[in-house]
């Protein structure tokens, strides 16, 4: 049987040249080009070029496990395909290598925007003197225009921030944000940084604000938000939060791709084990 992902302990010269014979004889079987924690279920074949769903947006927290492969996470991706693709908790190296991969393996080739708010060697990596970028990041498809990058004056017990990027969707322009809000139990942070947040949304005719809100649907400090946006799924709402659809390993729904003068024709809430939030994503009417 082959195994993978297991270290067997050989003492012999003998037994060592038959386990390198069952080694070749997996190898031909199971393939080289096969990574042993493929994704279930959605993964698309290498070289698989996709074209993206032009009126697709998505939001995936990536982090916690940080250390996975950026790989496995551009064929999560990948199997979507998304116009646009708001990410948290991001290195930018990482955001990086997943946007090689998903050019590379599958053609699908994005613009990259940053909104750093830590440089973090710890999470990060790079030299001590230059660690790496830490915060959100969008891909889009079609070019962005006038990014801003905010960082809140209370980030809670780590920096964060929001940022947003003018591009098109659906063939329409459309301003998108993307943003992190305080943990769970910081609520007070968490409200402040919606005051923050609802009044630069709301001058907008059309937005999409993408994002991990660590907080539950009828959570007080979500009201500003609420007031301005919908959920892209219509049963979601503060009123009616047992309805709305987990997006993480807790059972909570912490993320969000608020629509504000844009309506939702489909939705989907897909459990990855890359990460503690599963991808949320929408496709949109902008007609």
């Amino acid at each position: 049987m082959c195994v993978r992902g297991e270290e067997a302990v050989v003492p012999g010269t003998g037994a060592r040249w038959l386990a390198g014979v069952v080694t070749l004889l997996c190898l031909v079987l199971v393939g080289p080009g096969a990574p042993a924690d493929a994704p279930l279920g959605r993964a698309l074949p290498v070289g698989a070029v996709r074209d993206v769903m032009t009126n697709r947006v998505m939001t995936w927290n990536i982090c916690n496990p940080c250390g996975e492969s950026s790989v496995d996470r551009a064929a999560e991706i990948a199997a979507f395909a998304p116009q646009v693709i708001g990410l948290q908790e991001a290195c930018v190296r990482d955001v990086d290598r997943i946007r090689d991969h998903l050019e590379s393996l599958y053609g699908l080739v994005y613009h990259v925007e940053y909104g750093m708010v830590l440089r973090d060697w710890g999470r990060c990596g790079g030299m001590p003197w230059n660690p790496g970028g830490f915060g959100e990041a969008i891909l889009s498809a079609a070019p962005m225009t006038d990014r801003v990058n905010v960082e809140y004056p209370d980030g809670g017990s780590e920096d964060r921030g929001y940022m947003a990027v003018t591009t098109v969707v659906g063939g329409r322009s459309v301003r998108v944000f993307n943003t992190h809000f305080a943990e769970r139990r910081q609520e007070a942070v968490r409200a402040e940084q919606a005051r923050v947040l609802a009044p630069v949304v709301a001058p907008y005719e059309r937005a999409v604000v993408l994002g991990d809100f660590n907080a539950q649907p009828d959570a007080v400090e979500l009201a500003p938000l609420w007031a301005l946006a919908a959920d892209a799924d219509p049963r979601c709402r503060p009123s009616g939060a047992h309805a709305c659809e987990p997006t993480t390993d807790w059972h909570s729904k912490f993320d969000y791709i608020f629509l504000r003068g844009v309506a939702a024709l489909a939705h989907g809430v897909e459990h990855t084990r890359y990460s503690d939030h599963d991808l949320l994503h929408a496709d949109l009417d902008l007609t």
